[in-house]
């Protein structure tokens, strides 16, 4: 993977939920939900930075396929985050379309890759 668009959207991402969780912590005083929106938010570009030096095919879509899972998962606690009142409906609607379109872009990336590797 070049220096290309999921790369720089993801860290970007990260960033957002980074001052997220700032905000939540020191001024909601919420320490559990924000704890594991930053793990999962912040390991989405983790994963796709560790994807571009895969051992080989199958171990890129691998890495993309956990920073996947991780994109799901920081859906969820923005969710419960919002359903809790800890951030507002038109917080979540931002934070939440970076994320969407996170997912798909990987899902994008993980479908052709698997094409790539049955056509060969």
């Amino acid at each position: 993977m070049k220096d290309n668009i999921i790369k720089s959207k993801s860290f970007l991402f990260a960033i957002r939920i980074i001052k997220l969780y700032k905000y939540l912590s020191e001024e909601k005083r919420e320490f559990v939900l924000s704890k594991q929106m930053l793990r999962s938010g912040t390991a989405i570009g983790a994963l796709i930075r560790e994807s571009e030096h895969a051992e080989s095919k199958a171990d890129f879509i691998h890495k993309l396929s956990i920073s996947l899972k991780e994109a799901n998962e920081t859906e969820y606690w923005l969710m419960l985050l919002k359903e809790t009142n800890y951030i507002s409906q038109k917080e979540f609607d931002s934070i939440n379309s970076d994320v969407i379109e996170l997912l798909k872009l990987l899902i994008s990336i993980i479908k052709t890759s698997k094409n790539k590797i049955m056509n060969n």
